[in-house]
């Protein structure tokens, strides 16, 4: 079962059409705001400075433009100063961030950052516009309908990505590996994310995909593993939670699902340079699948949330980590109102593993390395090779048992059950077989 910890965080990625950040997130009262006896004396010479300049703009630029701009501008610029995470979001942007735990938004189903002045793709999110459209982590958008990126904000680049359902959007993508740019056209739709999906890979074997950490993630992987437990009709032998390409979502649902694998030990903690910035999560006793071997796959899309439960999981003895080294995003941001009606995200605190490892521009390192490959079977030879049945005046076994017949991976037979070209999936399992062959 479950425990709650009643706290609302947000390790989130920043999905077109909702988040406006890649990590945890903390949202603050801001009645409850502590303040601080030891402000230090206002820097004059520099705001002397400043509002020499908001002079010059105001009389000698081309264009009219209104203060409250030049002043937002001011502001969006100095939080962006500090990190790609910081940032000013007025009272439209701080409603979208209110609604992004509900699992349903438009957009076009990518979490992004900013690197070098371009949208980075963090990762697409499972069944959106993006993935269908081919969208993959790691791209770079230079262009939005012929526009080019650089010299845009991540603000207004995700305006412009945003929009009505049904509108297409034009994507230019720098991919690694290609020698031309991409043009990739996606359509806008209303997202919603089911974050959790399960299946049984073969007998005694499950497969747990969680595609974002959400308001209700937690409940669903309870009621997936259950759903799996009686599917199999039995125990389960293993199994395998992939957190491949998943940007994120609610630290307090992370810290949830972590704790529902852990029978005891500290999940996540966070540090800062205030006292409310630090906060500790720990396991309570039980296990949903009672010590059974798990594996869980990562790869360079997997960020923060995510990293937090494959970092509990791997420092607690818990699971296999397998895969490639994650995102490597370890910050938390607070959201802190203000009286305008919109909020400041600011970047508060990093949070580590509970061996003390920050994750912050490092990710988290699988146990088991596998390279970003894919998997496809070998064309059926024409001879069959000739084993001892076939020889001539063989010996009879004598006692013959009846053996539990198993596709084998990469057979006609097995893509029912697994998709072939899923390499660290069929690895993952192979290594869950061998995990409990010797438990």
């Amino acid at each position: 079962m479950l425990k709650k910890n009643n706290v609302l965080i947000l390790a989130l990625g920043m999905f077109l059409g909702i988040f406006i950040a890649t990590c945890g997130t903390v949202f603050a009262d801001k009645q409850k705001q502590a303040s601080n006896d030891n402000v230090p004396a206002l820097p004059y010479e520099e705001l002397r400075a400043f509002s020499e300049i908001f002079g010059r703009v105001k009389t000698d630029y081309v264009e009219t433009v209104s203060d409250k701009k030049l002043l937002e501008d001011a502001i969006r610029g100095m939080l962006a100063g500090l990190d790609p995470h910081s940032a000013y979001l007025d009272t439209e942007e701080f409603k979208e961030l209110q609604e992004s735990t509900s699992g349903e938004f438009g957009g076009l189903g990518i979490e992004v950052t900013m690197e070098n002045g371009f949208v980075k793709v963090v990762s697409p999110i499972d069944d959106t516009p993006a993935q269908k459209a081919g969208v993959k982590a790691g791209d770079l958008i230079v262009k939005l309908n012929e526009k080019p990126v650089k010299g845009m904000s991540l603000g207004d680049a995700v305006k412009i990505m945003r929009g009505e359902p049904g509108k297409a959007v034009n994507l230019t993508i720098i991919r690694e590996g290609e020698e031309s740019p991409l043009k990739i056209v996606v359509v806008r739709a209303i997202i919603k994310v089911k974050s959790v999906k399960t299946k049984l890979l073969e007998s005694g074997y499950g497969y747990l995909r969680i595609s974002s950490f959400q308001s209700g993630s937690s409940q669903a992987v309870l009621d997936g593993v259950a759903q799996l437990k009686k599917e199999n009709k039995k125990p389960l032998k293993g199994l395998v939670l992939d957190l491949r390409n998943n940007p994120g979502g609610l630290l307090n649902a992370a810290v949830e699902i972590s704790d529902a694998f852990l029978q005891k030990g500290l999940i996540v903690y966070t540090e800062g340079r205030i006292k409310n910035s630090e906060m500790r999560f720990n396991a309570g006793a039980g296990d949903i699948i009672d010590g059974t071997p798990l594996v869980v796959l990562i790869n360079s899309g997997s960020a923060s949330a995510s990293e937090i439960v494959a970092g509990a999981l791997q420092d607690q003895k818990r699971a296999v980590i397998m895969g490639e080294k994650s995102f490597g995003k370890g910050s938390v941001q607070t959201i802190l109102p203000t009286s305008n009606g919109g909020a400041v995200k600011l970047t508060t605190a990093r949070y580590y593993t509970p061996s003390g490892r920050s994750i912050q521009a490092e990710g988290i390192t699988p146990d088991v390395a596998l390279a970003a490959v894919k998997l496809s079977a070998m064309e059926a030879s024409k001879f069959n090779p000739v084993k001892e049945a076939d020889l001539s005046g063989h010996l009879q076994n004598g006692k013959k048992a009846a053996t539990e017949t198993k596709p084998v991976i990469g057979s006609e037979a097995d893509k029912d059950v697994l998709d072939v070209s899923d390499y660290a999936l069929h690895e993952a399992l192979t290594l869950l077989k061998g995990m409990s062959i010797l438990k």
